[in-house]
């Protein structure tokens, strides 16, 4: 039997006088050791046991990032109920709501930061019967509770009621539910993951074939801790004997983020968990740091990354055949350049894990160049959710890695059939790690789970060497009108990364003749270009415009026309005409998820008019009215 209590326990008899969690209470970070978070649980616990949690009662649980989030979750565990982890970037309560009556939570539990908006549905959640808080408020209306009394209360229960307890945990199975994750909702209302006790640990086991997590290492978790990318990692950590740091939780979510690089430097993590926005955001910082230095220092990057770039190849042949000559020149550069880049991410860092999305192959490049290396990984929560990733010691940039062990694996057609090595097809999983199924939601398991495989809807390919290549959605492919089919997220990639206008891109094709894409733009790089670049300043507005749209074009149809970009894919597919937006995709629109990827049927239902009318010949043009009437507006802006 390997249920998470079980799991803990184990750790904490071989690692109990380890740090477990570490926290900034103050001025400074403050740890607890194994022992004293196992305590602290029991009691939690405990306390919830003298509420009247039973077996199998749903808890809901909301809260940035903090010690009292782990501490909740193993507590709810221990006795025998199930957390429904809630994302911070929930903000509407209809979003909350559905979750929370979905689920028929009995608690929740909310941090300060949240508070008003459990206190907002509350009244519209039949099944709630308590809300505790994690932070103390001024005043309490009925069956609203302090944490404190929660400990005080399981106390008391353990001391009169110690043997019931232990009884309680002791008795949980492995396919016992241990969350509900819901998904984002992206096409229809969100359906509820149910992964059990053993869903974790048999993926915290395979995780572990992958990667070496030594007791005394210390990861800064940045992602939110709701998500179950999250809970493989620090489940593995616990596992492991490692410990695990939080931010510092600041007075808004901007606060927060800026004491990400103070907290590195403090806590010194060794590995870190990263989604390609969080890793383009470092990479621009760290560019900017060195270019506000001036020419030379920016110059000596350039051919730092460029030496490096050549000597790394992908991975697989770092330092092989005639690139061993580049050695000297690449020990020169990460001795003078890029220790003192990785002293900014605290000084201990190995590598970052990667995942959420796609993640551009240059980027890895990037990080593998200043030695810091980003794995990337791939995984669905359905799955628990890691199926792949790189590793230090076996990896290719551009792959998402290798199988955890045990876990078997097919690419299939669409019919079904299994396909040989290098065919491209869905990816299609079986092991102890897929989920048990949705929650009220049959119909979608039995489309999901077929014979115990689980259909990921994710189009990919396996390679000789058993390398796990993902390159989008399955039944997101633009589909030609000759019925060739093609992902679009690998050329979006490219088009973000190397137009500097395109800050978001969206392409479509249904059966269509030619591909088109819907485009954010980032508007100051449109006015930059504008003010230097037109040729006669005294033209018109829409002179001006045009002038750019024509040279965004071209940016774009030179994506596949030679050098670094050279034959990424087919140029069939890149955009004929495209769509420029005044507004950006983001989870307030509920245009991305909040991974951060695109909602593409709601990009598509928001945007159908626009879209047909990029299929007429005048919308074909790409200096159309539409197109004109927003560039003007954003040269205009000031």
């Amino acid at each position: 039997m390997r249920t998470i209590p079980i799991l803990f326990e184990e750790a904490v008899k071989k690692y109990s006088k380890n740090p477990l969690l570490r926290e900034k209470v103050s001025n400074v970070y403050e740890s607890i050791t194994y022992e004293e978070t196992r305590d602290k649980v029991y009691c939690f616990a405990a306390g919830l046991m003298s509420l009247g949690v039973n077996h199998g009662d749903r808890i809901a649980l909301i809260s940035e990032g903090r010690n009292d989030w782990i501490i909740c979750e193993l507590a709810i565990l221990y006795c025998g109920a199930i957390n429904v982890p809630l994302s911070v970037k929930l903000i509407e309560s209809s979003e909350i709501k559905f979750r929370v009556n979905h689920s028929e939570c009995k608690i929740i539990i909310t941090s300060k930061g949240q508070a008003a908006k459990i206190k907002e549905i509350k009244p519209d959640c039949p099944c709630l019967e308590k809300i505790i808080f994690l932070d103390e408020q001024d005043q309490y209306t009925e069956n609203e509770i302090y944490k404190e009394e929660v400990y005080n209360l399981g106390k008391i229960f353990l001391s009169e009621n110690g043997s019931l307890f232990e009884a309680r945990w002791t008795s949980l199975k492995n396919d016992d539910a241990a969350n509900i994750c819901y998904t984002s909702g992206t096409t229809a209302d969100p359906k509820g993951i149910i992964l059990s006790h053993r869903n974790y640990t048999a993926n915290v086991e395979q995780a572990c074939t992958l990667m070496t997590i030594p007791e005394d290492y210390c990861t800064l978790f940045i992602l939110p801790l709701d998500h179950s990318f999250a809970h493989c990692v620090f489940y593995c950590f616990i596992y492991k004997g490692a410990s695990i740091a939080s931010i510092q939780i600041g007075k808004s979510p901007m606060e927060t983020l800026k004491n990400i690089p103070i907290n590195m430097k403090e806590i010194k993590p060794n590995l870190i968990l990263s989604v390609p926005a969080l890793a383009k955001n470092f990479r621009k910082n760290i560019e900017k740091g060195i270019n506000d230095k001036g020419k030379i220092a920016s110059s000596l990057l350039k051919i730092a990354l460029k030496t490096a770039y050549i000597y790394n190849g992908i991975g697989f042949n770092k330092g092989k055949g005639l690139r061993i000559l580049l050695k000297p020149m690449v020990n020169i550069s990460n001795k003078i350049l890029f220790s003192k880049v990785r002293d900014g991410f605290g000084g201990k860092l190995d590598f970052f894990i990667g995942g959420g999305a796609l993640l551009d192959t240059e980027l890895q490049k990037f990080f593998y160049a200043i030695g810091i290396p980003m794995m990337q990984g791939y995984g669905l929560s359905e799955a628990s959710p890691v199926i792949s990733s790189n590793a230090l010691h076996n990896h290719k940039l551009g792959s998402s890695g290798y199988l955890v062990q045990p876990l078997e694996i097919r690419i299939e057609d669409e019919k079904g059939n299994a396909l040989p090595p290098f065919s491209k097809g869905e990816i299609v999983i079986k092991g102890e790690n897929v989920m048990l199924g949705y929650w009220k939601n049959d119909l979608a398991t039995q489309e999901t789970i077929k014979n115990g495989w689980l259909h990921t809807g994710d189009l990919g390919y396996v390679d000789n060497d058993g390398f796990l290549y993902v390159l989008g959605r399955f039944k997101c492919l633009l589909i030609a009108n000759d019925g060739e089919k093609y992902s679009p997220e690998g050329i979006e990639e490219q088009l973000t990364e190397h137009v500097s206008f395109v800050d978001q891109v969206m392409l479509y094709n249904n059966q269509n003749n030619y591909t088109t894409g819907i485009i954010v733009l980032n508007k100051e790089a449109v006015r930059k270009w504008s003010k230097h670049h037109v040729h006669n300043h005294h033209i018109n507005e829409d002179e001006k415009a045009k002038q750019f749209l024509k040279h965004l074009h071209k940016e774009i149809m030179h994506q596949d026309k030679g050098g670094q970009n050279q034959l990424k894919f087919p140029e069939r597919w890149l955009p004929s005409t495209f769509l420029v937006l005044d507004e950006a995709f983001t989870e307030q629109n509920h245009m991305l998820n909040s991974t951060l990827k695109m909602v593409r049927g709601k990009i598509t239902e928001k945007y159908k008019y626009q879209i047909d009318y990029l299929y007429t010949p005048e919308g074909k043009d790409f200096t159309n009215k539409i197109n004109m009437e927003v560039i003007k507006r954003i040269i205009a802006e000031k």
